[in-house]
């Protein structure tokens, strides 16, 4: 098994470029969470030429909605959602700057192109280990959207979050090229 690369949040472009589909790495420093309503809530602010209450410049967006915190906790069991509800919105949130997205399932190829273009990578968090996930998050707070509930605009301090890169800067796709090196591997 190849190490795992570090990788600090937020993440520049030539930080991303550096990444390959199938890298392993451990993300530290400051992202953000959004769902689908929060991404449309930005796309329509953004429309009206609204600016956002985050700083979307090597920013790195967890597709995920937290459950509530214990007390003394600073976030709730913490998983990836399905990334293409926020396939419609992303390649516009990638030419504003952001430069990873984590999630689960593949991605539009407009968001690919989009990818390619902005040089952003798309990180895997494993579904089914939300509560583990939640380990690795020091801080939590609003920033935004606050009566979306789990969905509101986030901002996270993460340190050593597990992450795969699904997809990287040049648009290679684990999901195209990991079964196939599989199949191989078993000839």
């Amino acid at each position: 098994m190849e190490e795992r690369r570090r990788l600090t949040a937020p993440v520049l472009k030539r930080e991303a470029s550096n990444l390959g589909a199938g890298d392993e790495i451990l993300l530290s420093g400051v992202i953000y969470t959004a769902r689908d309503a929060a991404h449309k809530r930005m796309s329509d602010a953004l429309a009206r030429g609204e600016k956002l209450k985050v700083d979307l410049s090597g920013a790195v967006i967890f597709y995920a909605g937290p459950s509530p915190a214990r007390p003394g906790e600073p976030t709730g069991s913490i998983g990836p959602t399905t990334s293409y509800r926020m396939d419609p919105y992303t390649p516009l949130l990638l030419e504003l700057g952001v430069k990873g997205m984590i999630g689960k399932g593949e991605r539009a190829e407009e968001v690919v192109t989009s990818m390619k273009k902005n040089g952003a990578v798309y990180l895997g968090a494993t579904g089914g280990i939300a509560a583990l996930l939640a380990r690795t998050v020091v801080s939590s707070r609003v920033l935004d959207y606050e009566d979306l509930g789990p969905e509101a605009l986030r901002e996270l301090e993460v340190r050593d979050m597990p992450l795969v890169v699904l997809i990287d800067s040049l648009g290679n796709s684990m999901y195209r090229e990991g079964p196939a090196k599989y199949a191989k591997s078993r000839e």
